[in-house]
């Protein structure tokens, strides 16, 4: 009972790092990386803000525990991510031994661990695995920063088109 108390507090805390990409124009997205009870790395999606295409929540958050591990392995972590990981954050979670990947919302289109690629089967460690946890409050951030997303590009392109009104 306790893990799963617990895996609810720190998705919980990725929701946050996923707020607060939101609040900074990013899309919504926030990982974890938690070790012996700590939060070790956090990271908040920072790919427009930052131009770096590489800067998903994921790869920051794994970033920052390696940092501050002071070790590329992170084998006795777990990773907390509000929304199915990418190939390119599977692949980095799987190369620094992340031992265990807790993530909130699936991904149909680009889900790296269950949806649409299992990029964990076949590799040379066990990493346990598990989904949904906490999935409607993931997609009620990324719902709400789109719709805003569009009226706001509606609004532009409104207020572009008025220019040609005589």
């Amino acid at each position: 009972m306790q893990a799963a108390t617990d895996d609810i507090r720190w998705m919980e805390e990725a929701l946050e790092e996923a707020r607060r990409a939101g609040d900074e124009g990013e899309v919504p997205i926030g990982a974890l990386v938690v070790y012996g009870g700590d939060a070790v790395g956090r990271g908040a999606n920072g790919v427009e803000r930052l131009r770096d295409a590489l800067a998903h929540a994921e790869m920051r958050a794994i970033r920052q525990a390696q940092a501050w591990l002071g070790d590329w392995r992170l084998e006795a972590c777990t990773l907390y991510v509000t929304k199915e990981p990418c190939p390119m954050c599977m692949g980095a979670a799987l190369q620094t031994r992340i031992a265990r990947i807790v993530y909130s919302l699936a991904d149909p289109r680009w889900g790296a661990v269950e949806s649409r690629w299992r990029l964990w089967e076949g590799a040379n460690r066990q990493v346990a695995v598990s989904g949904g946890l906490l999935a409607d409050a993931s997609l009620a951030l990324l719902q709400k920063f789109f719709v805003e997303l569009r009226r706001r590009k509606k609004a532009v392109a409104s207020r572009k088109g008025a220019g040609y009104l005589g």
